[in-house]
């Protein structure tokens, strides 16, 4: 009998710190994460194929620090138990948790257990960047392995081998070779750790890569231009693993899932699933702005069961779309997409980009109102512009030596990194507050619902729920909502590396008055939104409802719209339409003229 050996890989997806240095963590989390998905997935295939040997038997445990407290000191214990063979793999990790994972790094680093780091901020950094930054140096001497890249085709064996064998590099880069994903292991989880997320939710991703060339953008440059796809074969064989953990809800991460050019094969594939085998899904998908121009697209992906659409619609104001280069957004199809979506019965959450050059305090609050009032749109999620390292905004900025906050733990979108060209720093920040609350008024969550359940069986009190929380983690929270959860948990000793840990009393104390804060903002809050949601709900004459959002797109009325009569760039856009639209027209006219000789 051969006596096996263990190797523990524990992947941790860390999360980031709040304001005041405590980790950001829920008893359950509203997004899944891709990347642990991922890893998973290929460390499993690992195991299949004893890349260790037949004699180490590799021990694959995840960690999603947003719903799961990692404890260094219980995971040190249990690798040492069982030989003391082990490597702790920080992945995913974004320029905002850099330092949270750093911080864990170190503890496990002074236990003696090795540590690796990879993700979009390490990989942005080594690719734009003429040399290693700062803190990525000084998580190497620390004795941090960054890893920068994909970790498909074999170069995760390569990891471990040299984890096994105590002779870890420092540096693997991977940046210039783009793995393909036809065929090679398909993202999963396994059911203790998808039962964290809210809805026992999961994702995966279909494809990587994107065409366009927005400057705020780091995808284009860490998983490149060109687009790589999985098959439809993978994407069944995903939904097949999970349906048999009871996991049927999903979250695909494309950042385009429109521009996939395998997107038909995809949702046909789910189709046949769902009329053959009686295996359905619930989808989240993210698209752009011209998706509704695609024919079928956006009856197949409700057929296949996408039921919640991100849009990139960045902002409403072209100028400031061409100066982000972000030249496939039309705003002249703005109403015409959201109401595809709204008719079809699918829910439209939109990114919303705050902080170009050209934005004053009252364009904001502006262009608020008028997103308000003339497009069907549910859940706005405002971002600040911020030059992610990885962007070609960040790259453009180093190289001017331009101020950027030394502080990584702010490049979360949510804050103030670099200084506006107009605002005062202070007239920024009230303003991303005043844009937030003047958005998720009790009025405008009326209407979003009203629109809703004009349409014969909606429920019109779900986007006011959905509203209201996006509300709530504002307010009470004081985080972006996107990173919400239910129920936040915070612990004393995890507080940020450097940062006085309180004592006992003093800390629960704290806790104490600030959760009795919270529950009145939630309290007052979820009833004002369940209120709503009855309201409407309950109105006889519900059916009836309509406003300009939901008026037919007609061309002619552009001019009376304040989105092209008020907003800076709107009438140049119109004019640019009506040029496009004759010229169409005309060759149209010729094409038809031609086939009328020919037929004589």
């Amino acid at each position: 009998m051969t006596f096996k050996r263990t190797f523990h890989l524990v992947l941790v997806k860390p999360t980031h710190y709040d304001d005041d240095g405590y980790p950001i963590t829920w008893l359950k989390s509203h997004i899944p994460s891709n990347t642990l998905a991922a890893l998973y997935g290929l460390a499993e295939d690992c195991c299949r194929r004893g890349v260790l040997g037949p004699d180490v038997e590799i021990v694959v445990s995840p960690y999603d620090e947003t719903n799961t407290r990692v404890r260094p000191e219980r995971i040190v214990d249990r690798i040492k138990r069982d030989g003391g063979k082990g490597l702790v793999c920080l992945v995913g990790v974004q320029t905002n948790q850099f330092p949270r994972a750093v911080d864990l790094g170190r503890q496990f680093l002074a236990a003696g257990v090795p540590v690796a780091l990879g993700g979009f901020h390490a990989a942005g950094c080594l690719t734009m960047l003429p040399a290693i930054p700062p803190e990525i140096q000084q998580a190497m001497d620390m004795g941090i392995s960054i890893f920068a890249g994909e970790a498909e085709e074999g170069r995760l064996d390569i990891v471990l081998q040299d984890a096994w064998h105590s002779r870890l590099q420092r540096l693997y880069r991977y940046t210039e070779d783009l793995p393909g994903l036809e065929g090679v292991p398909t993202p999963a989880l396994p059911a203790k750790a998808l039962a964290r997320n809210e809805g026992r939710r999961s994702s995966f991703d279909l494809g990587r890569g994107c065409p366009f060339q927005c400057s705020f953008c780091t995808i284009i440059n860490v998983q490149g231009r060109k687009s790589r796809f999985r098959t439809a074969d993978d994407l069944e064989q995903i939904v097949r693993e999970n349906h048999r953990q009871g996991i049927s809800s999903f979250f695909i991460t494309d950042d385009n899932m429109a521009r996939n050019r395998l997107w038909e094969q995809f949702f046909d594939r789910l189709i046949e699933l769902k009329e053959n085998e009686g295996i359905s899904v619930q989808l989240i998908i993210q698209v752009d702005t011209q998706c509704h121009r695609i024919p079928n697209f956006i009856h197949k992906a409700r057929w296949a069961g996408v039921y919640r659409v991100f849009i990139g619609l960045e902002n409403i104001n072209p100028d400031n779309l061409l100066a982000a280069k972000k030249r496939q957004n039309k705003i002249t199809e703005y109403r015409r997409m959201l109401q595809a979506w709204h008719e079809a019965g699918a829910s439209t959450w939109a990114g919303y980009i705050y902080g170009f050059p050209g934005d004053t305090r009252e364009s904001v609050l502006r262009d608020i109102e008028i997103i308000k009032k003339e497009l069907p749109l549910d859940i706005l999620e405002l971002f600040v512009l911020t030059p992610l390292p990885g962007s070609e905004d960040h790259q453009k900025l180093f190289r001017q030596g331009v101020w950027m906050d030394s502080d990584l733990n702010k490049f979360d979108l949510h804050h103030r990194v670099v200084h506006h060209a107009t605002m005062s720093d202070q007239e920024f920040e009230q303003t991303y507050r005043d844009a937030w609350k003047a958005y998720y008024t009790p009025e405008h969550i009326e209407t979003v619902a009203r629109r809703h359940g004009a349409i014969k069986g909606r429920n019109p009190a779900e986007p006011a729920q959905f509203m209201t929380m996006f509300k709530i983690m504002f307010e009470a929270e004081g985080i972006h909502p996107l990173e919400g959860g239910i129920l936040r948990l915070k612990y004393r000793r995890d507080r940020r590396y450097g940062m006085a840990i309180d004592p006992v009393g003093v800390f629960h104390l704290k806790l104490a008055i600030e959760s009795w804060k919270k529950i009145k903002i939630y309290a007052r809050l979820a009833w004002e939104g369940w209120r709503i949601g009855q309201k409407v709900k309950h109105d006889p004459n519900r059916h009836a409802y309509t406003d300009l959002a939901l008026q037919p797109v007609v061309d002619d009325d552009f001019d009376k719209l304040a989105l092209f009569a008020e907003t800076a760039g709107g009438g140049a856009a119109v004019s640019k339409k009506r040029g496009e639209d004759l010229m169409r027209a005309k060759v149209a006219a010729q094409q038809n003229r031609q086939r009328l000789e020919a037929a004589e």
